[in-house]
């Protein structure tokens, strides 16, 4: 999934509700606790991680088997 940003990067908590993905901070809080969020392969746990066009975040959540790749690009 591709998500269009019209800045120079969006924190990584803005930018999964941004995209509908996670409906709260809370959540995005729970998942990078578990280490389920990565950044360009790069397992992240700070939910203010500037992300910058062309990269590339993926969410897994083990216990559904689910997984999201956002591929950030600019407007």
């Amino acid at each position: 999934m591709k998500v269009s940003i019209k800045t120079e990067f969006i924190p990584l908590d803005a930018l999964l509700k941004y995209a509908d993905i996670l409906p709260s901070g809370g959540v995005t809080k729970i998942l990078l606790a578990e280490g389920t969020v990565t950044v360009n392969d790069v397992q992240i746990h700070e939910r203010r991680k500037k992300i910058y066009p062309g990269d590339i975040v993926s969410i897994n959540w083990p216990s559904e088997e689910l997984a999201i790749q956002l591929e950030v690009e600019k407007e």
